[in-house]
């Protein structure tokens, strides 16, 4: 175990010799030049806690990178001295890149330059013993975590059904976002009628005896470590002579109260954030942690990024207007010297489809040269929704009209698994022959229906030359399969034909949220915590869609004309993506359907 008498690696010399220029006295190359006046105070205000308020486009990871830049090369820290902590690999990639382009080598002396997962790992491994594992544990993925879920639930004769892996890994995951252990779970908080803290606590247990862990017990153990352990957390508080945290108003609970225990009586924390973009609240992250900064650090300075140099005076001046309506937040105001772009449109259409039917033409408008000036090209223009269902209606409509798109961060709408299942009943109620249909909705959800009896009723079915549907049909009345599998198979039957016989007169879409209903598959989706209402709100968007459509057959066979539409859109395709998704990126021409009240915040 490490010791005071050891208290971290010990810099190599090459760290020292790369921190220093000739004869040791540090570099100052014109690192400065360009920066306006706020964003220099930000970088030369290095003592004590600072909060930069950074508005969109106004040069927040330029201010970071100089600000880490000024430190070293005034000599107030070595490399090796700093904690600097990010949200994504990709921006501590890049932010490790741009500094060593502004002061050379030795900047790969920052060691402590990573995520809060990846920095929080390394103390973790000096420290496992303290938390019942080995230095060597390791960690688990989703599917892992999964797994071993199902395998406490089903110990613990908890219907797996209802109760999900899935959903519990994600409450689970919630807990530890809020540093609660098995032992301080508030009553509150509950998973299959009172058996939350229970199979919390199962799980916790056997990760130890498995020397493993999760992503959320990166920071949950370092919690553990740094309060029950004030040798060690001294140790770091004297090692982290300053503290920068990039995009702080997406800290969650457990992120914080890290921050807050490492954070030394000095009290050089730079924290840089935007109130004003805060959108991971549905993954735990709390806002009030950057509204209450100078609270928890009396007389900290607040320095504001104001000056935008993405955006136009116009788009800034629309958004300005609707974000004052926040009453949460710190208050700032962005500017811009440029006076050039076009106005804001605002467009009133009556429903989704009329939407997508004038993006498209507004797209095919945009192509066209005028006025002497090139049309865009179709990467230069982005749609940009606020949830996955939104993007059936644009998809439809590009492909009708021969636009290329790609779907961003996600499979296309009628390619995702929850569209995909329900497709799979109907096409199986449609034609009994369709056994990739039958294959796929078998057993979703879970009916006791195992991948071993699945494949001998298809291998059955192959040898004697009929559908797996007929094959079931004979199987259920033999003692070839289980009694348990031919009881499921069974009401599997049944079920079919009750909803077949409900297709002859009952409207497609109707039938259709009759089928998710009694088949458990809404129920399923309801248990899941994490994506479940997503993927809803994606089957309502189905279940309207359909409506469309004179008959059940219609509709399918459109489906599958969408589908066959050359996926590879190349390079100049229009962007399509979640509003999330977006953050940080810039097009030309941007287009945000469904501004409505409960879709768009």
């Amino acid at each position: 175990m490490p010791t005071l008498t050891d208290p971290l690696p010990a810099p190599r010399i090459s760290d020292l010799a790369r921190s220093r220029g000739p004869g040791g006295v540090a570099e100052r190359p014109d690192y400065l030049a360009g920066l306006n006046p706020e964003q220099r105070e930000a970088v030369e205000t290095t003592e004590g806690p600072v909060l930069v308020l950074a508005g969109a486009g106004t040069g927040k990871t330029r201010v970071l990178t100089t600000r880490l830049a000024h430190i070293l090369q005034t000599g107030k820290a070595r490399p090796w001295e700093l904690l600097v902590v990010t949200f994504t690999n990709k921006a501590a990639r890049e932010m490790r890149e741009r500094i060593t382009h502004l002061i050379g080598p030795s900047a790969e002396g920052l060691r402590w330059l990573g995520t809060f997962h990846s920095v929080a790992a390394q103390i973790l491994r000096r420290h496992a013993e303290l938390v019942g594992l080995k230095s060597s544990f390791t960690i688990l993925d989703t599917d892992d975590q999964e797994r071993l879920l199902k395998q406490l639930l089903e110990a613990a004769s908890i219907d797996t059904k209802r109760w999900t892996p899935k959903s519990l890994a994600g409450l689970i995951d919630h807990w530890k976002n809020r540093g609660w252990t098995p032992a301080k779970l508030p009553s509150t908080e509950d998973f299959a009628n009172g058996k939350g803290q229970i199979l919390y606590a199962a799980y916790q247990s056997r990760l130890a005896t498995l020397n493993a862990c999760d992503f959320g017990d990166l920071l949950l153990h370092n919690l553990t470590i740094l309060s029950e352990h004030a040798d060690i957390a001294a140790e770091y508080r004297n090692r982290f002579r300053y503290i920068l945290v990039d995009e702080y108003q997406d800290t969650n609970v457990a992120q914080y109260l890290w921050l807050r225990l490492l954070t030394s009586s000095t009290g050089n924390v730079c924290c840089v954030g935007d109130d004003d973009q805060s959108i991971y609240g549905w993954r735990g992250a709390e806002v009030d942690n950057i509204l209450r900064f100078e609270r928890d650090f009396p007389g900290a300075k607040i320095v504001k990024l104001e000056r935008n140099y993405r955006s136009t005076s116009h788009i800034l001046g629309a958004a300005s207007g609707l974000i004052a309506a926040n009453r949460d937040r710190l208050g700032k105001t962005l500017w811009t010297e440029d006076k050039s772009g076009d106005k804001v449109k605002v467009r009133g259409v009556w429903d989704g489809e009329a939407e997508s039917r004038l993006i498209a033409d507004e797209i095919e408008t945009a192509r066209r040269p005028h006025g002497g000036e090139p049309g865009l090209k179709y990467k230069d223009m982005a749609v940009l929704v606020r949830a996955s269902f939104q993007m059936r209606a644009f998809e439809e409509r590009f492909v009708m009209l021969a636009i290329p798109y790609v779907v961003i961060g996600g499979p296309r709408f009628f390619e995702r698994a929850e569209i995909r299942d329900a497709h799979a009943y109907l096409r199986l109620i449609q034609s009994e022959d369709d056994d990739l249909a039958f294959e796929r909705i078998v057993n979703v959800p879970k009916r006791g229906i195992g991948d071993t009896s699945v494949q001998k009723i298809l291998s059955i079915a192959r040898h004697q030359q009929v559908s797996a549907m007929t094959a079931v049909r004979v199987l259920i009345t033999s003692d070839e399969l289980q009694a348990r599998t031919r009881t499921a198979l069974s009401t599997f039957v049944r079920d079919l034909d009750r909803w077949r016989a409900l297709a002859a007169d009952t409207r497609h879409w109707e039938l259709t949220e009759t089928i998710l209903e009694e088949s458990g598959y809404t129920d399923m989706q309801k248990a899941d915590r994490t994506t479940g209402q997503g993927r809803l709100d994606n089957l309502k968007e189905l279940t309207q869609a359909m409506q469309q459509f004179e008959t059940l057959g219609a509709y399918l066979e459109h489906v599958s004309l969408v589908m066959d539409v050359d996926r590879s859109a190349g390079d100049d395709a229009v962007q399509i993506m979640t509003l999330h998704g977006a953050k940080g990126l810039e097009f030309p021409l941007v287009f945000l359907p469904g501004w409505e009240e409960g879709v768009f915040p």
